[in-house]
């Protein structure tokens, strides 16, 4: 990565950590993908429960391989055939791993989606939710720049990773549908946490997700 877009990432994401304690919730920076696998790791103490959503940035930096194969209680609910008691077993989870559909540059998250079990879990339920966050996420201080980043390059990318038939998995732009198919079911506007502690973003210097 060209060592100016490195600096300027560093500088943003102290402005978004800033962000993120006045809003009692705790942000670190990794400068690598390692990095970031590390201190989510040092985060996460052995034997916890952990699951997540769908959330892609937690695998590209290897930590759902490093959980499955470490001495944790991973809830994979790709290995239950009742795929809503998995969904269940989070809001008991120990850890619950999330990403990010855009993020403002003073901390404010958000999050859509279509079942709804990923947003509801980071609202409400696990003893943590452990946010890993590619500094591609991250647009303006207004909340307006996010919720289109959120609608307009998030939204129609996984419409087309999952196959579904919505005007946006077609053209790439959000069309504010009521598809049967639509994702766009539940948005999740995170900007305090009232339990100090609870909620915590690893902000990575690299494109991760969508």
């Amino acid at each position: 990565m060209d060592a100016n877009i490195v600096k300027r990432n560093e500088l943003l994401a102290q402005k978004v950590i800033k962000g993120l304690e006045s809003r009692n919730m705790t942000g670190y920076y990794a400068a690598t993908r390692e990095e970031a696998l590390a201190k989510a790791l040092e985060l996460i103490p052995e034997g916890s429960s952990v699951t997540m959503g769908g959330a892609m940035s937690a695998r590209e930096i290897g930590l759902v391989d490093a959980l499955k194969e470490g001495n944790y209680n991973f809830i994979d609910r790709d290995n239950y055939e009742d795929k809503r008691a998995a969904m269940l077993m989070a809001y008991d989870a120990d850890f619950f791993l999330a990403s990010a559909n855009a993020m403002t540059n003073d901390g404010i998250i958000v999050n859509i989606d279509g079942n709804s079990n990923r947003v509801s879990a980071i609202a409400q339920g696990p003893k943590h939710v452990l946010f890993i966050v590619g500094m591609n996420k991250v647009c303006g201080s207004d909340l307006d720049s996010a919720m289109k980043r959120a609608r307009n390059v998030a939204a129609p990318i996984n419409a087309q990773r999952f196959g579904l038939d919505t005007p946006c998995a077609k053209t790439g732009a959000c069309f504010d549908c009521k598809s049967p198919d639509t994702i766009c079911c539940q948005f999740l506007i995170t900007r305090f946490s009232r339990h100090p502690g609870r909620i915590s973003v690893i902000l990575v210097n690299d494109d991760l997700g969508f």
